[in-house]
């Protein structure tokens, strides 16, 4: 495993950790978050964040601009669980994955039903 995949994978694991502790003031940050991916610059300058939001009613863009905005407090919360020399900054990207899966689900289960009758 490469620095940048342990990199990765300890932010991923800390970032989920956080987001399970709440403590967000912003009130844009709602619903259940959970850190499917992340995928650091090989500058370790921009980490991309990829988030599964759950319970946010269609309002998901407004959770990251929410996320965005908090990145201050997360990056305060990973100085103090991370020892890193310095901590890329974080982009926030809606992982659509689990629900474009559940959608293909749905769809083949249409096409197993079509095919029967």
């Amino acid at each position: 495993m490469s620095r940048l995949d342990r990199i990765n994978s300890e932010l991923k694991k800390q970032l989920n950790v956080i987001f399970s502790e709440g403590g967000f003031r912003d009130p844009r940050i709602k619903g259940m978050l959970t850190v499917m991916d992340v995928s650091v610059d090989t500058d370790l300058t921009l980490a991309k964040v990829y988030v599964s939001i759950y319970g946010a009613d269609g309002e998901e863009k407004e959770v990251l601009k929410g996320l965005d905005s908090a990145q201050g407090y997360i990056r305060s919360r990973l100085k103090e669980l991370i020892k890193l020399r310095a901590l890329p900054q974080f982009r926030f990207v809606l992982d659509t994955s689990i629900d474009y899966g559940m959608k293909m689900d749905k769809f083949l289960s249409g096409l197993n039903r079509d095919g029967k009758d």
